[in-house]
């Protein structure tokens, strides 16, 4: 007697109803919202302490990696598993490209001349390149009067940090902190063409997950010749266990828990709301390495950190929001 063929985990499981995001976000949103602030500020204090012991390529190849393979085991354990179409492979080595390989071997370099908590504040711009970005690269992302503010307040706040390394060097030679510093600016700029290039994998039909653990593992083929060629990792000494320990925490905690947190928020909070996570990781990242790698900001920094959260409120809206619905309650009551 033949037996009808066993119906796939897909099918098993039952369709997911899609749920409209929270405008407003509950108490578990916004713990999941700082718990990922702090997961992604780690990140550059684990950067700090692993920049001195491996080269940069090294670092951000054993991210990925390791991060991909985490990754691997949550989608076959929980989902439905891996696309294996070649055109989304390829989209996939396009997001790895610019969403992973770029920026973070700029933020990983740029954080062997700066230190920790400039390098958030100026990965920090991210949305800021983001308006701009797909201003011009989408139909349904056009400039409007609070985006023009912002993108000028928070450049503005770019443009006083890197002023004193700016007006040092006029008459000489470029020093290293302001390449790092536009090293990062680099980094920020890549994950805006990213945040544009990724809008195809909800056409593809492909989950958020999947997309996250496709573009790990395409970046760690992309960088895996770069860290052999250029650092040449058998020429190097033993790292101490401070900074193995470090790059493992790296790759499971600020990037394979980080994009599992991210997406969940995605999810049920939407992505205006995501967008304040961009506003608390410098915090996080400034507050470690202060306190673990006993770095010290000047008071520019803080002036510039202080303008680009004003821009990015400004993107976000929701202070002007704020502001007329208690005048106008103001109003009424009155």
């Amino acid at each position: 007697m033949s037996r009808s063929p066993e119906p796939s985990r897909q099918s098993r499981t039952s369709p997911r109803v899609a749920k409209k995001p929270n405008v407003t976000m509950t108490g578990f949103e916004w713990s999941l919202l700082i718990g990922l602030s702090l997961l992604w500020g780690g990140s550059f204090f684990f950067v700090g302490v692993a920049v001195s012991g491996l080269p940069p390529f090294s670092i951000v190849f054993l991210r990925v990696a390791i991060a991909a393979l985490i990754l691997h085991v949550v989608v076959r354990a929980f989902g439905p598993g891996m696309p294996k179409g070649g055109a989304v492979w390829l989209a996939f080595f396009g997001m790895g490209f610019l969403n992973n390989a770029i920026p973070f071997s700029l933020l990983v370099w740029g954080q062997t001349q700066i230190a920790s908590g400039l390098a958030s504040i100026l990965n920090a711009t991210t949305p800021l390149f983001g308006v701009v970005v797909a201003h011009f690269l989408t139909d349904d992302e056009p400039m409007r009067a609070n985006r023009v503010a912002g993108v000028v307040i928070g450049f503005a706040g770019v443009a006083v940090m890197l002023a004193p390394e700016l007006t040092g060097e006029m008459a000489g030679e470029v020093s290293g902190a302001l390449l790092a510093q536009l090293a990062c600016l680099g980094a920020a700029l890549s994950y805006a063409f990213a945040s544009v290039f990724g809008r195809r994998f909800k056409r593809m039909g492909v989950s958020p997950i999947a997309t996250a653990t496709g573009q790990v593992t395409a970046s760690s083929i992309l960088l895996l010749p770069l860290a052999l060629l250029v650092d040449r990792p058998w020429e190097l000494g033993m790292p101490s266990m401070s900074v193995w320990l470090s790059v493992l925490a790296l790759a499971s905690v600020s990037t394979a828990l980080a994009y599992i947190a991210y997406f969940l928020l995605l999810e049920t909070a939407g992505a205006v709301n995501l967008l304040l996570v961009t506003l608390l990781v410098p915090v996080g990242a400034i507050l470690l390495g202060w306190l673990l790698l006993a770095e010290r900001l000047s008071p520019e920094h803080g002036i510039g950190m202080a303008l680009i959260a004003l821009g990015l409120a400004a993107i976000d809206g929701r202070p002007t929001r704020w502001l007329k619905g208690r005048l106008f309650r103001s109003e009424k009551a009155g």
